[in-house]
């Protein structure tokens, strides 16, 4: 006997938008094959009746979510009890080599350095990353960059929230054949989701996924229009960088340095951030954070396609590697936080 097909409102306006766990990734939107759902304010909004096809459902990443089941789809097992921050095949600390990458980048410059090298060896056609508009300062939005020069000024990190996978559709819409798709925890279980779900449109194009370390993230309006503008008195028009390195560190363009203390930043964090319980994008072929250090990356290689392409920049140059026992603080803080966010989680 079949299973009835279940719709947007009886799932996820009932299970994850009411309840505020809603991430606002928005591949639910994004799949839609009738076009019911609109992005309103980073989150689903039914405009036209649900045709009930049961898709939405099936790709959300806050919907009846088993982990056990998606790790076994993604590496064949779940995860041992000692195996913390997810399964992986090797851990390293890593930089890029090209100085106009480490200019332009955060921390070692990995994920750029990767792409790039991606992109110029006719790897991929082109990676869905954030970018930054003109008429809202240092406001993240989807990109999809098909040049070296657009991956370079998409380099950073904004830590407010881009749903990346508008720019996944963008580069199918754009009928790109080889895709490099780069996003927080949250979107990475979202993709891997849609694999499971075989919707080949979309996953088929997608050569390797690299996920981004992430406690939270938070409101644009909160951090930045209300601290940064108006706490700090900083023009957001001005600022150059953002890092954190136990505080959040604000980088003017004139060099100046402003701090935010996180407790101070944790009144902003989104809602949906709170029920992840992902630190380190445990689902992706490979995982990238600063995790305190500076100029430098610390890198999880999880799955042979990560591998392939981690290994293959290395032996080419483009990226340099340092024994992780040199940077035990960084282990340790790896598993600190990501110990913390699964309790959060919990809760």
């Amino acid at each position: 006997m079949a299973v009835p097909k279940i719709g947007f409102e009886e799932s996820l306006e009932k299970s994850v938008v009411s309840t505020g766990k809603c991430v606002g990734c928005g591949i639910c939107v994004i799949v839609c094959p009738f076009t019911c759902l609109e992005y309103v304010e980073e989150k689903p909004k039914l405009i036209k009746k649900c045709e009930k096809c049961g898709i939405c459902p099936k790709v959300c990443p806050r919907f009846e979510w088993q982990r056990s089941a998606v790790e076994n789809f993604v590496f064949g097992r779940e995860r041992k009890p000692k195996e913390k921050f997810g399964i992986y095949r090797h851990i390293a600390v890593a930089q890029a080599s090209d100085v106009e990458v480490l200019r332009n980048c955060q921390d070692g410059g990995v994920v750029t350095a990767l792409l790039k090298f991606a992109l110029e060896k006719g790897v991929i056609e082109a990676a869905a990353v954030s970018g930054l508009v003109q008429d809202k300062p240092f406001h993240p939005i989807p990109k999809l960059a098909t040049s070296t020069a657009e991956l370079l000024t998409s380099a950073g990190t904004r830590y407010t929230y881009s749903p990346n996978l508008f720019a996944l559709k963008e580069g199918i819409t754009q009928k790109k054949k080889s895709l490099a798709f780069v996003g927080t925890p949250c979107q990475i279980q979202a993709i891997r989701k849609m694999e499971m779900a075989s919707l080949k449109r979309y996953v088929g194009p997608i050569k390797f996924t690299i996920g981004l370390m992430c406690t939270e993230s938070f409101t644009y309006e909160g951090l930045v229009q209300n601290h940064i503008e108006k706490t700090l008195g900083t023009n957001a028009n001005q600022i150059a960088k953002m890092n954190i390195k136990g505080k959040i560190l604000v980088t003017t363009k004139s060099g100046e340095v402003k701090t935010i203390l996180l407790k101070e930043a944790k009144q902003y964090t989104r809602q949906g951030c709170l029920s992840c319980s992902d630190f380190s994008s445990e689902l992706a072929d490979i995982s990238a954070g600063g995790l305190g250090m500076a100029n430098w990356t610390f890198v999880i290689i999880r799955t042979s396609r990560g591998e392939e392409i981690f290994e293959e920049a290395e032996k080419t140059g483009v990226i340099k590697t340092k024994p992780v026992e040199e940077e035990k603080f960084a282990f340790d803080l790896l598993l600190k936080l990501s110990e913390k966010k699964q309790s959060r989680a919990s809760v």
